[in-house]
Parts: structure tokens; sequence; C-alpha cells
């Protein structure tokens, strides 16, 4: 997971911590309503590190999981608990292999 350290954040900003391309960003917002960005008068969207959460655990459903954008929203209704941990969880094996990857690669490099 990312650390989240400011109260908003600009849709490039989530792109960029994401690896989401802004354009989807904005497309899931029309389609989940689980996300719901705050806009000023000047119609800029700005995310809390919750909106964040979300939009990562759609990605999980939609990108690594391959459901359908209903499935994915039905999935969050009915079990969001279950949904966030499994997320979370995951996104803490992958960093677990990447520690364990850079550790094999280190070792590797010293023979």
């Amino acid at each position: 997971m990312v650390d989240l350290d400011k109260k908003y954040y600009k849709i490039s900003e989530v792109a960029t911590l994401l690896s989401i391309p802004a354009s989807t960003l904005r497309f899931w917002e029309n389609k989940f309503t689980v996300i719901k960005p705050y806009r000023n008068s000047h119609g800029t969207r700005f995310y809390t590190p919750a909106d964040i959460d979300k939009i990562a655990q759609i990605h999980y459903l939609v990108k690594e999981r391959g459901l359908k954008l209903d499935a994915a929203q039905e999935q969050l209704r009915v079990n969001p608990q279950g949904i966030d941990q499994r997320h979370r969880t995951i996104s803490r094996l992958k960093e677990m292999r990447s520690r364990v990857q850079e550790m094999l690669d280190a070792l590797h490099s010293l023979r």
C-alpha cells in the first residue's frame, strides 16, 4: 500500500500513485458510486485517502481479478470488508515478494 500523508490529492497525483490513467479514474467515477471526490468551484477533483483506497480496491477487482464493472460494483456493495481485507493482504504479499527478490538479487551480486 501507498503511504498517504496529505488530506487531498489531485487526479494526476492519484493516477501516478496507483499507476492508473486519469481517464480511467474519471470513467470509474461515473460507474462506481463509492468514488465521490470533492470538487472545488472550478471543477477540480480532490481525492481523500479513503477515496484512493476505494479506487485501489476497484483496480484490484477489475484489473487483477478480471471482474466486469457491474460485478465489481456488486462485490463492493455486498462484501466491502472482505474485499478491503483481501486487497490489503495481496498488497502486503506483493511488497514482501519484492523485498525477497531484492535480497536474492543482492546475494547473487555478491557471488
